[in-house]
């Protein structure tokens, strides 16, 4: 039987629209489980995640437990990192190359690691883009 984390990651694309989102907040439960397969995904640690998501660390291992209820706006700003994850590994090939570029400093981000941009939506998008455009051979 396939692992909860499974069903979930299949749920989210690799590259996810505005409707896709908003029909994910709107059908779906986003609760812990969500959280928990962006830790798998991420392997980023629940300090820095909380600081993307502007909360507390507590507040954040708070919503890693079952009954956590996790606030709308993280809810899509979750939904964009798991997918944005998902795109960095497919365009990478492993999670680890993809990490290592989120860490590295980027031309393209004005010199600055791409990681660092992942605390609002529009910073996740731009990040996307980078990755569609490198599928597509840009550099990046």
């Amino acid at each position: 039987m396939p692992s909860p984390s499974l069903n979930i990651a299949k749920k989210i694309p690799e590259s996810i629209s505005d409707t896709e989102v908003l029909q994910l907040l709107k059908n779906e439960k986003v609760d812990h489980r969500y959280i928990a397969l962006f830790k798998e995904v991420s392997d980023i640690s629940d300090e820095v995640i909380s600081s993307w998501f502007n909360i507390n660390v507590k507040t954040f291992r708070n919503y890693k437990k079952d009954s956590g209820d996790i606030k709308e706006n993280i809810k899509e700003h979750l939904i964009l990192l798991v997918s944005l994850f998902k795109h960095g590994k497919e365009v990478f090939g492993s999670k680890n190359l993809f990490s290592d570029w989120l860490h590295r400093e980027n031309f393209f981000f004005d010199n600055e690691a791409p990681i660092d941009y992942l605390k609002t939506i529009t910073g996740i998008r731009y990040i996307e883009d980078r990755l569609t455009a490198m599928e597509h051979g840009d550099n990046a």
